[in-house]
């Protein structure tokens, strides 16, 4: 049986009033597994973004509820909002969101808790394919491809129950970004994280274990992928 890590019931987020309401999330619900990579799809406005950042706990919603071991976490207020985001998610951007004055060390160090920090820091950028001779490198000196390593490595050594990744790819070139992909699937299939992915590539979808469309706020399709490809093999 699935082990269901995260459940989303009936999620709603609604902006404005009357006539002018947005309904970014209008009654969502799925669960998220434990070890599978899950695609968000859907084209811009379709509030796959707002249904990240509400999963990840850096907005609430209207209605509905996010249960993370059967504790609903739009009840939490800041300071568990705080712990929740900083024990139990991590977060892969589309433009990185390194500190700009931090060396690429000192960027992953900074989410350690306790002890350790540097050998696991070092560890982990070596996981991700950063070596000595980038640790104590700056934003400003690597390519956008090294700095989502980085923003990886961030995300991992926190040994975070969930990845959320939003548009992952998006600043980056073909190339690179397939190899950002592969690096992430593999981190999936590894290490068994589970990992949220918001793209609008549909390509990007096949690589998936399940992947989730959405459309005006809400669930327009849900399916298995038997057989997931190789992200190395996609293009777009």
């Amino acid at each position: 049986m699935k082990e269901a890590i995260l459940k989303i019931k009936d999620l709603k987020k609604y902006y404005g009033k009357d006539e002018s309401q947005v309904k970014a999330l209008d009654g969502i619900s799925f669960d998220i597994y434990k070890g599978e990579m899950l695609v968000l799809l859907g084209n811009s406005g379709c509030g796959k973004s707002t249904l990240l950042n509400i999963i990840g706990g850096m907005d609430s919603p209207t209605s509905g509820q996010v249960l993370f071991s059967d504790t609903d976490i739009t009840h939490f207020k800041d300071r568990e909002l705080t712990n929740f985001r900083k024990e139990k998610i991590g977060f892969i951007f589309q433009f990185y969101n390194l500190l700009p004055d931090l060396t690429a060390l000192e960027n992953v160090r900074l989410s350690i808790p306790g002890k350790d920090k540097e050998h696991k820091a070092e560890k982990t950028l070596e996981l991700v394919g950063l070596g000595k001779d980038r640790y104590n490198h700056y934003p400003s000196q690597m390519s956008g491809g090294e700095q989502q390593r980085v923003s990886i490595a961030r995300a991992l050594v926190k040994e975070a129950d969930i990845i959320l990744c939003d548009e992952p790819t998006g600043a980056l070139d073909d190339k690179t970004g397939r190899t950002i992909l592969q690096l992430l699937q593999d981190i999936v299939r590894e290490k068994g994280q589970t990992m949220v992915i918001v793209t609008h590539t549909t390509q990007i979808a096949e690589m998936a274990d399940r992947v989730i469309t959405l459309k005006n706020g809400q669930i327009v399709k849900e399916r298995i992928n038997e057989h997931p490809l190789n992200a190395s093999d996609i293009e777009w």
